[in-house]
Formats: C-alpha cells, sequence, structure tokens
C-alpha cells in the first residue's frame, strides 16, 4: 500500500477516532508516553553513567544493565505502543513533520544501537575505553530522540 493510501486509512481507522474523539484521550496516551520514555531513556543513561565511570560504583556497568533490563523493555514497550496511538491521530501532519522524521531517524538508531553495540560494550571483558566512547554515543543519541521529540510541535 503506497504511504499516502496507508496515512489516509490510519487517519480514519478505530485507533485515530479514540485518540481524536474525547478530548481527553490524547493528552493520557501522551502521559504513558513520556513514562515509558523516562523509564527507557532513564535506566539507559544510569548504565551510561556508569559506564562513564559515574555513580552505582557498587555494581559493574553489565550487573546494572541487568538489574535494569526489566525496567528498560518496560519504558519500551509504553513508548511503542503509545507512540504509534498518538501518530495514528494525524498521521498526515505527522509524517510531513520533519522534527518528527528526525526523531524516529533517531529513535530507529538508538534502539538499534542499544540492542547491538551497547549490550556489548557493557560487558566487563570490553576496554573501559570503548564502553566510555559507547555511553557518549548512546547519550548523544537518545537526547537526539527527545530534542526531535520536543521539537514536533513547533515546526
Amino acid at each position: 500500500m503506497p504511504v499516502p493510501q496507508f496515512l489516509e486509512w490510519l487517519g480514519s481507522s478505530p485507533l485515530a477516532q479514540a485518540m481524536n474523539g474525547p478530548e481527553w484521550a490524547f493528552p493520557v496516551v501522551q502521559c504513558f508516553h513520556f513514562f515509558g520514555f523516562a523509564l527507557l531513556i532513564g535506566t539507559i543513561v544510569i548504565v551510561d553513567l556508569r559506564l562513564l565511570g559515574g555513580g552505582m560504583r557498587r555494581q559493574t556497568a553489565a550487573e546494572l544493565a541487568q538489574d535494569l533490563k526489566p525496567w528498560t523493555l518496560t519504558g519500551l514497550v509504553f513508548m511503542l505502543t503509545t507512540g504509534p496511538a498518538m501518530f495514528a491521530a494525524d498521521p498526515r501532519v505527522y509524517y510531513s513533520n520533519p522534527s518528527f522524521r528526525f526523531k524516529i531517524t533517531c529513535l530507529l538508531l538508538a534502539i538499534l544501537y542499544h540492542f547491538t553495540i551497547h549490550r556489548w560494550a557493557v560487558k566487563p571483558t570490553v576496554a573501559p575505553i570503548i564502553g566510555k566512547l559507547a555511553a557518549v554515543v548512546s547519550l548523544a543519541l537518545w537526547i537526539s530522540v527527545v530534542g526531535g521529540g520536543r521539537m514536533i510541535a513547533f515546526t
């Protein structure tokens, strides 16, 4: 299905109607989206700060990442379920918004990075300088996601 037809279909779907129906629907879903981002990014930042040598020094980065994994995944599930619902509210506008496109690009890169390189970089066998570099890249990606998301309303 071509993109314009998909966007038209999504914009008239029951999900879009639910998001655009009651005045409170979008803000409630958005609150859950922010909650998911806080869990996801918050737990990743904790591990990144540990890789950089700050905080949580009683645990290795690998132990910390393992302990926070359920919270990270919970945040990811919240974010990946509420985000498409918010997109459905006005898909044509979001799709054409450069900040939205930037955010989604950074989000895909950040998720891919997190579940590949970042996951490898927290292992105790990896050189500390590699872990620090991985943490800096991770922080830059997630800051870009948040910045892009914040700018959606202004472009």
